[in-house]
């Protein structure tokens, strides 16, 4: 899969934005599910000018409810989400400055 595909955009919740704020340069993106931690970090760094640290990987489940003995209702999709660390002397990760190939 092509690196622009990769990332998906950032998960905006209190937790990731504190972590963001913080001094820890930790950013949290939803990535494609089949992306890994080799292709996001080089990703980040083609398109963005970022040196990452590290990358952790994360799978969050589907969220179902069941009506009955066989019949189920997704509510929410299965996704895969990934934290980011920077190193202290990278610039700070923005979404917004995409740099085209």
């Amino acid at each position: 899969m092509h690196y622009s595909r990769q990332i998906l955009g950032p998960v905006v919740t209190e937790k990731s934005e504190r972590l963001k704020a913080a001094d820890r340069h930790v950013y949290t993106l939803w990535v494609d599910k089949s992306a890994t931690k080799v292709d996001v970090k080089s990703a980040l760094e083609h398109f963005y000018d970022i040196d990452v640290a590290s990358v952790r990987v994360m799978r969050t489940l589907s969220k179902r409810r069941s009506f009955g003995a066989a019949q189920t209702m997704v509510k929410r999709a299965a996704m895969k989400k990934v934290m980011v660390t920077l190193k202290p002397k990278s610039k700070p990760l923005d979404l917004v400055s995409f740099k085209h190939a």
